[in-house]
This record gives C-alpha cells, structure tokens and sequence, in this order.
C-alpha cells in the first residue's frame, strides 16, 4: 500500500493538517502531496509550472478533493481531470464541507468516483479518513496509467 502516493487538494491550513493527521493515526503511510489551489493541483498532475521538474508521467493513486479552493475550484479541478485522456480515469474523492445538493450533484455529475462530507467530530473524521484509506489504496483496482500523448 506504501507505493501508492495521494494527491491532498485543500487550501484550508487546519483542515489540511487535520487530514494528514487523520491519515497518521489510521496508519495510513503513503505519500501525500498537499498543493493548496485548484491550478496548484493542476500544475502538480501535468507537471507543469513549480512541478515541471517532477516525473509527469508519475500519477497519485487517489485526488482527495476540496470544493472550496482559489484560482481554480473543485469542480473545475475535477472538471480539467476527466477532460485530460491521461487522467480521465484517475479516482477522484471530493473530500468537502459543503452541505450544498448542487455540489453534490454537479460532483458527480463530472465524474467524481465519491463524495464525503467532512464530520465535525475529530474521531469521526479519523473514521472517515480510515476507511477512504483502506478502500481505496488497499481494496480498490484501479485503472492503468496512460501514458502522455
């Protein structure tokens, strides 16, 4: 499960450190990359920008989502990947707050593979973040990469 890294999207510093803390104490040990913008996770997954230099052809395993980010949100984040031949099928988790059905719908509606609403209660989100963990880096078969065109 180690070899699998994980692509954090949230612009949010204590929501972000909740999460990583969340992924520590349910012995999630993978790599997590944290960019805190929507063009941020962009640059990241098609190496550009301040990642040029990082191997692109290297794709995270899973995109944990915020919604609520600057310069790009969520949904044109998600909106970017799956129009991308190369990242079309890369599992996409909105990890939000928002309590807005519109987000919800639009979410999936643009190809997210889930949609998790942060718990308030700490023990809860550690639950949460467990359970996003061992599904999809130890149970979840996912897609072959595609190489760049």
């Amino acid at each position: 499960m180690n070899d699998k890294d994980i692509l954090l999207v949230e612009d949010n510093p204590d929501d972000a450190a909740l999460t990583l803390r969340a992924f520590k104490r349910s012995h999630v040990m993978n790599s997590i990359h944290l960019v805190r913008d929507g063009i941020e996770a962009l640059d990241f997954l098609f190496g550009r920008g301040e990642y040029a230099s990082r191997e692109s052809g290297a794709l995270p395993t899973l995109v944990i989502l915020d919604l609520k980010l600057p310069k790009l949100d969520g949904l044109g984040v998600l909106r970017a990947i799956r129009a991308h031949e190369r990242t079309k099928l890369l599992p996409v988790v909105i990890l939000t707050s928002s309590k807005e059905e519109q987000d919800l719908i639009s979410g999936y509606s643009l190809g997210a593979n889930s949609y998790v609403r942060k718990p308030v209660d700490f023990a809860e989100f550690v639950e949460a973040v467990k359970v996003l963990g061992i599904y999809w880096l130890m149970m979840n078969q996912s897609p072959p990469e595609r190489p760049s065109p």
